[in-house]
């Protein structure tokens, strides 16, 4: 074993030859090399007392061995982890990610008719049914130890964190400054440390000879849902970027211990955001948890697996819960939730690590029938079930001919030419370029908490 890694689930890369994912801790290199990470994903899948926990792994770089250690709150075993796809994530991200949508101002002298919904339907209309390797004396112990595809697990458990530090040095391990004392914790919990080691000789490599590791996901009991995310400042040079996901049968998920926002909704924006929304949402993103000193927890999603709305892809099925790890008993999949929690953290900011807890059901971020924006100006609001995401709105003001005495304005639909573009998602925002764009210049509802004053909508020169 050659470098190893306590997860950060945080992308990172190691000078300019090595990148790599991971999750919740802090970072080992072999040699000399430094290890650093701004951002990443985690989907917890949380049923009853059980959370199945997912973080992804890649790397570019030389063919060395390469691990990761995550805390853990008991000993696992084989039958408790699985590798999965590369793109695990891939679909819980397209779902969940703000995103802008633009509509384009009907004739109104052809104004729709009210659409009907099912029971149970949403605006839009979706509704789917569907001392070394032994620790001797060092108070370290190998709890268990076996193989799942290309990773060689270890879980162990030590007695004080300074032997656990010492044991990683004693195995060659150049680790973090102050690790011994990040460990402490965990170790006075009496948390394992689940040790996923790499052999390089079974690793899939892409078309280009990147190597691509497989996702991780494995599943233990405990009564609350926690990520340590501490052992991540370790390796931190700036900000660190987090996203979780967190899927339940029953509610949506929200921080305990941190002050918890949603993401400003519905907000209607400038033409000049459609070629720039990632950077968009990253400053409108930091000046929400500047707000909060920094320490705020933003929602981002929101909403039952059954539907969406609009869909930038199809929503989640039993399939998506069964990869992330839904035992399949469920009675019905499409009442799940899914819930998207988003925060930016440093040294300064994150003093414990995140703990979260069920939250009642909220709603905002959608269209009424028409296309306006019908949901309390742009805020959240409670619901009876769970309908709430980042929204982003460019509107196409009616510019043509009235052919009529009674215009009736404020109907919204896709293009004239038919062809709808698909919702853009706001993606990669660790490392979105800030600055690109005013707030105040682009954006068009009036925002008072941002300090945002908005700006009048453009009237057709019949209008009064």
């Amino acid at each position: 074993m050659r470098a190893i890694v306590v997860a950060s689930g945080i992308a990172l890369s190691l000078a300019a030859s090595l990148e790599a994912h991971a999750f919740c801790g802090f970072f080992v290199a072999g040699s000399d090399a430094r290890l650093y990470n701004n951002a990443s994903q985690v989907a917890l899948l949380r049923k009853g007392n059980r959370t199945t926990m997912t973080l992804s792994n890649n790397y570019q770089g030389p063919p060395e061995d390469f691990a990761m250690v995550v805390p853990v709150p008991v000993v696992l075993h084989k039958e408790d982890v699985k590798t999965l796809a590369a793109n695990v994530f891939d679909h819980v991200d397209a779902l969940s990610a703000p995103r802008l949508v633009e509509y384009w101002e009907i004739d109104p002298c052809d104004p729709p008719r009210p659409r009907k919904y099912k029971k149970g339907g949403k605006p839009g209309g979706m509704v789917d049914e569907k001392e070394r390797e032994d620790g001797a004396g060092l108070g370290v112990k190998i709890e268990a130890q076996f193989v799942v595809g290309e990773y060689e697990i270890v879980i162990l458990s030590a007695t004080e964190s300074s032997g656990l530090d010492k044991w990683l040095r004693l195995n060659h391990y150049k680790i973090p400054d102050g690790a011994a004392e990040a460990l402490a914790p965990y170790v006075r919990q009496q948390s394992k440390f689940f040790v996923a080691k790499v052999d390089i000789k079974k690793v899939n490599r892409d078309e280009h000879g990147k190597v691509v590791l497989s996702p991780l996901r494995f599943g233990f009991e405990s009564n609350d849902l926690r990520l340590p995310v501490r052992l991540g400042l370790l390796n931190a040079r700036d900000k660190q970027d987090l996203i979780v996901y967190v899927l339940s049968p029953t509610s949506r998920f929200e921080a305990a211990n941190y002050p918890n926002v949603f993401a400003p909704t519905n907000l209607e924006v400038a033409d000049a955001v459609r070629a720039a929304f990632p950077s968009f949402y990253a400053q409108l993103f930091d000046a929400v948890v500047a707000l909060h000193q920094g320490r705020a927890v933003v929602t981002e999603y929101a909403w039952q697996t059954g539907s969406c709305d609009p869909c930038p892809t199809p929503p989640l099925d039993a399939a998506d819960l069964k990869l992330l790890g839904d035992d399949g008993d469920s009675p019905d999949v499409y009442s799940w939730v899914l819930t998207r929690l988003h925060t930016r953290y440093d040294r300064q900011s994150l003093s414990e690590d995140l703990i979260f807890r069920e939250a009642k059901p909220a709603e905002g971020g959608r269209s009424s029938w028409n296309g306006a924006s019908g949901e309390n100006d742009g805020h959240v609001s409670d619901g009876g079930s769970n309908n709430f995401q980042a929204r982003y709105i460019i509107r196409h003001y009616w510019s043509g001919p009235l052919k009529c005495d009674k215009p009736e304005w404020g109907n919204w639909g896709g293009p004239p030419d038919g062809q709808a573009p698909s919702p853009s998602a706001a993606k990669g925002l660790a490392d979105a370029p800030r600055g690109k764009l005013s707030l105040k210049e682009v954006v068009h509802t009036k925002l008072p908490e941002l300090k945002l004053p908005g700006h009048a909508a453009p009237q057709h020169k019949s209008q009064p």
